[in-house]
């Protein structure tokens, strides 16, 4: 009894010690970097999994055209069972009785010269299969600017609450104070109500930015494909000394991103990989050369071999006519045979054949199949260039835009950090004031209102103007 109890006790406490590793392991797992949630999204999105088994699928392609320069060799084994009437394959020959055959061949051939056509088409899939590694890598590239712009909305909107319950704080002093001046009859009760109502609209304040705040979490946990859970918690890693100025111009933004930008290169390789599939479709006009061969040989349990045993004379049946008159029988020596089945490894052997062949296959006319090809061919290389010119011109007017909101973006910055500066001091006069008696709670509110009102403007210049950078940053591949 005493040995189960000591069993109990000891299995509490491992479950107990387990539940305490797992929940510091969940304390340690609920802090995330941006890197972190960059690897943890890219790994997780569906749009970036499906990109990569498309770049997979034209690896194999390339991988399939470069494998049809070594030779084709096939095998073959066929075993036959046949009753009645049936063709004797050892002697070719009627027979009629169950016959069992079998034949075993082995074939083998070799395009020597295809107009290029096989090259072209290494060429072609190994072009496409670099055009699929650039759209994974846009497809990384579009989920990780996702995250870092949700994750920035994150660090805003906790910014947000700070400022709200910031300003809640603030008001709720003012609020006790008066409430103390007001027992006192120092100030007048609508003074206090005033203040009162302000604390209600920061509160307001504070629960919507934790609304937001809430919100903006979903939204990035989603796009990182995570569960969400309360206790998340993400790191501070922008502060107003990583405000500077961006030192690139729009034109150098733009030549980077015609050179890094990965949607850009994978136009210019689909452009590539389209003309080699023209010059696919031309070789397809041009005669083909090749080289084949095989190995045959055949069994059957109708093939027999005859031995000589012995000799016998016999009548034929012919007379011949005596000298003496009347007639003389005539005889024959008849051989003798034993007949014997070939056994299965001497047909095997001795029905032993190759045969090499050399071949030349000239299209003449295919009802205009390739010729067709090449014009279709030829309609898909315009496409592509079409498609790739497309791209650098939206690249071009989308570089144009990002750059102008960032250009705003850093210039509303600036500026509202010179209203705050000076709301500040506003404000403290007008707490002073206030306190003085000199001015009213109203003047006192809006005074307090518009400082808090151009910090939040603050906050959103902050995080704008970081997203607009790394928007550029985007589109010449420094993600």
């Amino acid at each position: 009894m005493n040995q189960l109890l000591k069993r109990c006790l000891l299995a509490a406490v491992m479950i107990v010690a387990t539940g305490v590793v797992k929940a510091q392991q969940i304390m340690t797992d609920t802090l995330f970097s941006l890197q972190q949630c960059i690897d943890i999204g890219v790994k997780n999105n569906l749009q970036v999994k499906q990109t990569e088994a498309q770049m997979e699928a034209d690896r194999i392609y390339w991988q399939q055209a470069r494998e049809t320069l070594l030779p084709a060799v096939n095998g073959s084994v066929n075993h036959n069972w046949s009753e009645g009437r049936s063709l004797n394959p050892f002697t070719n020959g009627y027979l009629n009785q169950p016959i069992t055959s079998a034949n075993y061949s082995l074939s083998g051939s070799l395009i020597i010269s295809s107009g290029l056509k096989l090259q072209n088409s290494i060429r072609q899939t190994a072009l496409a299969y670099k055009a699929g590694q650039m759209d994974f890598e846009q497809a990384k590239n579009d989920i990780t600017l996702n995250i870092i712009i949700a994750y920035l909305t994150v660090l805003s909107s906790e910014d947000q609450l700070t400022q709200a319950n910031t300003q809640t704080l603030t008001t709720q002093k003012q609020v006790e104070r008066a409430e103390a001046l007001n027992k006192n009859g120092a100030i007048s009760p609508s003074t206090l109500y005033d203040l009162k109502g302000q604390l209600v609209n920061d509160q307001i304040g504070v629960i919507n930015a934790k609304n937001s705040l809430t919100i903006a979490k979903l939204n990035l946990l989603q796009i990182m494909n995570v569960n969400y859970h309360k206790d998340i918690r993400f790191q501070r890693q922008y502060n107003d000394a990583a405000i500077i100025p961006y030192t690139q111009s729009a034109e150098d933004v733009y030549n980077a991103s015609l050179n890094n930008f990965a949607l850009i290169k994978a136009g210019t390789l689909r452009r590539q990989s389209a003309e080699k599939t023209l010059q696919v479709a031309k070789g397809s006009l041009l005669p083909t050369l090749s080289l084949s061969g095989g190995l045959n040989t055949n069994y059957s349990s109708a093939a027999q071999r005859s031995t000589f045993v012995d000799s016998t004379v016999v009548p034929t049946k012919q007379f011949i006519q005596a000298p003496g008159g009347g007639r003389q029988a005539v005889y024959d020596v008849q051989p003798n045979y034993s007949n014997q089945s070939i056994g299965y490894g001497d047909q095997l052997r001795n029905n032993y054949s190759t045969v090499i062949s050399l071949g030349l296959n000239i299209p003449i006319l295919n009802y205009f199949q390739n010729r067709n090809k090449v014009k279709l061919a030829q309609i898909n290389l315009q496409t592509q260039r079409y498609v790739e010119q497309s791209n650098q011109v939206q690249l071009k007017v989308n570089v144009d835009q990002a750059y102008a909101n960032m250009t705003g973006a850093f210039d509303r910055y600036k500026l509202l950090q010179s209203q705050v500066d000076a709301y500040i001091e506003s404000y403290r006069i007008a707490e002073v004031r206030f306190v003085a008696g000199a001015i009213t709670s109203v003047d006192f509110i809006i005074a307090k209102g518009n400082l808090d009102r151009a910090k939040v403007n603050l906050i959103n210049a902050r995080y704008d103007y970081l997203t607009r950078t790394k928007i550029l940053d985007y589109y010449q591949g420094k993600l």
